[in-house]
């Protein structure tokens, strides 16, 4: 019964966007000769080298991919995709889905792998499952695409309305090295991607002027408390944060120096503020905690001393050596 559902329903897998985590995903899948994988994408040295070398000569120019893997920037593709995984910047997902709606067949599954707000400041799965008729899910975990292309074992919360989503696509990735949990709350998984960054370039700042295994799970403890409370307040559920989408993703990127944000943060405490820091890094986190405190917590950004301070440290002239005592000096 499996391999039937398999054949007929999720045989043609498209991964819109072939940067990192994309290109790792695909990696991953090609493990089962039954699928036909396709990138998609604009940048036109990738798909040539991809189909013509077997590497992604911008992403990982020194791994050789699957053969069964291939590159286009044919978005008709998308007419036969079974299943599409939005391997897109945040910014640009709902666009895409709304540039090409006409392409998609009204079975398609659309998997959102970006994490951050849509144009509206809504969770873009949110955003995906009320503007569009298709089966949507949101797919996030404690992953580095630089580990998982390498074939190490990798976790992912799958967040749907739908258990039926979930089982077509855990059915996916059965014998991968991908494993999954799953939740009915969209917006708890979406939130807590998008969180876990910030307070990343929080654990970042502090870990930049200490060197102190004490200090650091002391401000990683409120750190979590905080996502947790933020959470809740905004209508995620409790249970979420010990998915693999919140303690294992929020582990992952405040305390592993592969994280960009919490590179970020360690950039900030050390003083480097510029604009040779990563801009979409930086644009983002900026963003993210913009939305929250203008316009989620609002008055009550104030009960949030970490989160209160992330906004000051983005968006006022901020002395960051004082970082740590002001959000210890607020319990």
């Amino acid at each position: 019964m499996h391999f039937i559902i398999m054949e007929k329903e999720l045989k043609n897998v498209v991964i819109a966007g072939a940067g990192a985590i994309g290109t790792a995903l695909a990696q991953a899948m090609a493990v089962d000769s039954r699928l036909n994988i396709q990138l998609l994408s604009i940048e036109e040295n990738v798909i040539e080298t991809i189909n013509s070398e077997g590497v992604n000569s911008k992403y990982f120019p020194a791994f050789k991919l699957n053969p069964g893997i291939r590159a286009t920037s044919d978005k008709n593709i998308l007419q036969t995709a079974h299943i599409v995984f939005l391997a897109l910047p945040s910014v640009a997902v709902i666009g895409f889905i709304e540039e090409n709606i006409d392409q998609f067949s009204s079975s398609v599954i659309l998997v959102n792998l970006a994490k951050g707000f849509s144009p509206t400041h809504t969770t873009i799965a949110e955003q995906m499952i009320s503007s569009f008729p298709f089966a949507s899910a949101t797919m996030k975990g404690p992953t580095f695409a630089r580990e998982l292309i390498n074939g190490s074992p990798t976790a992912f919360t799958v967040g749907s309305n739908s258990e039926r989503v979930y089982h077509k696509i855990e059915l996916l990735f059965k014998n991968t090295v991908i494993y999954l949990d799953f939740t009915k709350d969209v917006k708890g998984v979406e939130l807590l991607s998008i969180l876990k960054n910030i307070y990343a370039i929080a654990i970042g700042i502090v870990d930049a002027h200490f060197n102190s295994a004490n200090l650091r799970f002391l401000v990683l403890t409120k750190a979590f408390y905080e996502m947790r409370s933020i959470l809740i307040e905004y209508g995620g559920r409790k249970p979420s944060m010990f998915k693999y989408c919140g303690f294992g993703d929020f582990g992952l990127t405040a305390l592993n120096d592969l994280s960009r944000n919490r590179t970020l943060g360690l950039l900030i405490g050390k003083g480097f503020f510029t604009d040779t820091l990563s801009e979409k890094v930086l644009l983002e986190g900026r963003v993210a905690v913009n939305i929250f405190c203008e316009e989620i917590l609002k008055d009550n950004s104030d009960q949030y001393p970490i989160m209160s301070e992330m906004y000051k440290v983005f968006n006022q002239s901020y002395d960051v050596t004082g970082f740590v005592n002001r959000i210890l000096s607020k319990d």
